[in-house]
């Protein structure tokens, strides 16, 4: 057995389509896989493998326990203690003005709203973000109780809507932080845990173009062929990149790293918004329609991706190269 399949389920079933299944599928993960190599300890390709092979397969179960695992590396490097390893975790750390947030210093507690918290209803404890006096405090909640309540599903999209994605509306709920102010963004894991979000893009982009790959049309002379060799020549620098990328980490864990992060995840984006439109020319509206399984990933690939913060990361990587001045060398 290599190393990628010793981190999966031997026996894994298939991707789900009903919520509280994929709930399910989640927890019976967790409790065959505890965690995952942290990013920087010597097995961070490793961990992104992993990650990417969970996408393949259902990219909203990669959604849930990407975020399980990063809770997990975050604690981990913050020096605070895990809950049990079965309990499922998130990170919720979505700001803005929607987001009302407040801890009580004198209760110890968190009162207010939080939005976009992926997985509500369904995690015990989260790792939540509140904003004080324009710095980010991180705090570990469990949020199980009478006390955290979520407003009705508020989701529209048809991609990733089997994870629960909503607000969280806290009442005067016991709060433990965790570090410093600020830590939780000043640490190099903060950067590290952005580029396994494009491992599980990459995972989903390769699973989409599967159908292509195989499929006879790509054996002939023609358009089809041509737009699978797009489509390789999009996701193989990606998958160079990754692994460069997870090197890198692993020999300077300390460093953030931030520049590489950011195109690594950039160009996994741009490749999977390829693979999406490449996939479409090839094989028509079939599969989009008539394969659900296909049709899911398709719908659930296109929101995921938006994750990136798109032309902003873009603008970001350019004033990074500026700032260094390192021009490109073999």
């Amino acid at each position: 057995m290599n190393a990628v399949a010793s981190l999966v389920p031997p026996a894994a079933p298939p991707p789900v389509t009903d919520g509280d299944d994929l709930q399910a599928q989640a927890r019976a993960w967790i409790e065959h896989q505890a965690s995952l190599p942290r990013p920087g300890s010597g097995d961070t390709l490793l961990r992104w493998q992993a990650l990417a092979h969970i996408a393949a397969r259902d990219l909203c179960l990669a959604k849930v326990l990407e975020a399980h695992y990063d809770a997990q590396a975050i604690l981990e490097e913050l020096g605070a203690a895990m809950p049990d390893h079965d309990r499922l975790g998130a990170v919720w750390a979505a700001e803005g003005p929607a987001a009302t947030l407040r801890f009580d210093r004198a209760s110890g507690t968190l009162s207010g709203d939080k939005p976009w918290c992926s997985g509500a209803g369904w995690v015990d404890h989260a790792l939540v973000t509140v904003r004080d006096d324009g710095r980010s405090r991180l705090f570990l909640v469990p949020v199980r109780r009478a006390s955290v309540r979520f407003l009705p599903q508020t989701w529209q999209a048809t991609g990733m809507g089997r994870v629960p994605s909503g607000t969280a509306c806290f009442d005067q709920v016991p709060a433990v932080e965790i570090g410093a102010a600020d830590a939780y963004l000043q640490r190099p894991g903060f950067w590290h845990g952005g580029a396994g979000i494009a491992a599980c893009w990459f995972g989903g982009a390769s699973a989409l173009a599967e159908p292509l790959l195989h499929s006879a049309r790509a054996d002939e002379p023609g358009t089809a062929a041509g737009l699978l060799g797009e489509i390789d020549l999009a996701l193989s620098p990606c998958a160079s990149l990754l692994r460069e990328l997870a090197a890198l980490i692993d020999a300077q864990p300390d460093q953030p790293h931030q520049r590489e992060i950011v195109r690594a995840r950039s160009a996994v984006e741009r490749a999977a918004s390829l693979t999406l439109d490449r996939v479409g020319r090839a094989l028509g509206p079939g599969p989009m329609c008539m394969d659900p399984g296909h049709a899911r990933r398709w719908a659930d690939l296109t929101v995921f991706i938006r994750q990136s913060h798109a032309d902003r990361d873009w603008q970001h990587l350019g004033n990074l190269m500026h700032r260094e001045g390192r021009t490109w060398t073999l």
